[in-house]
């Protein structure tokens, strides 16, 4: 019982790790990144010896660990089970596999191939799409977190009446 709440309040806890992140690149990071590309694309791998590529894999891969093992673990607490399961389906399609599929490849032509392999143009334009969608992704955090607060306030009452 105690191992099950500690797994479940674990994913919650790097769940809340990753919403905290992913808030402060949209609001605080990305505005100055994206504000005047190519220049401020440059500038920015310059400043940023360690960044966000150096910290979302780990945390990402500790959330769907955790977020799996929750689910495993809980999976006989029908109250319990499909919230987590919602949040770690949302992260799982949300985060990571919207991140694989737009977000890399966008990385890769804005902050390694850069303006040597691409125009100006290219590079605004990426920097646009990229600064957007990101907002999609700070909304798919939020109610993944939600729901992952809804299945530990459950396991936790689970776990105090039997």
């Amino acid at each position: 019982m105690k191992a099950r709440f500690a797994i479940v309040a674990t994913y919650h806890w790097v769940l809340m790790i990753f919403l905290g992140a992913i808030a402060f690149e949209t609001l605080i990071l990305y505005p100055n990144i994206f504000r005047d590309a190519p220049s401020s694309l440059e500038k920015a791998v310059e400043f940023m010896k360690i960044g966000p590529a150096d910290f979302f894999p780990p945390v990402g891969m500790a959330m769907l660990l955790t977020g799996a093992a929750s689910v495993i673990l809980t999976w006989r607490h029908r109250s319990v089970r499909y919230w987590l399961l919602t949040s770690v389906l949302i992260i799982l399609f949300g985060e990571f596999l919207f991140s694989a599929i737009f977000f890399w490849p966008r990385n890769t032509i804005m902050f390694i191939e850069g303006s040597a392999v691409h125009s100006a143009d290219v590079l605004r334009r990426t920097a646009q799409e990229f600064e957007a969608l990101h907002w999609v992704r700070l909304g798919l955090c939020l109610p993944a977190s939600a729901f992952s607060f809804v299945g530990l306030l459950r396991c936790y009452r689970s776990s105090i009446s039997g």
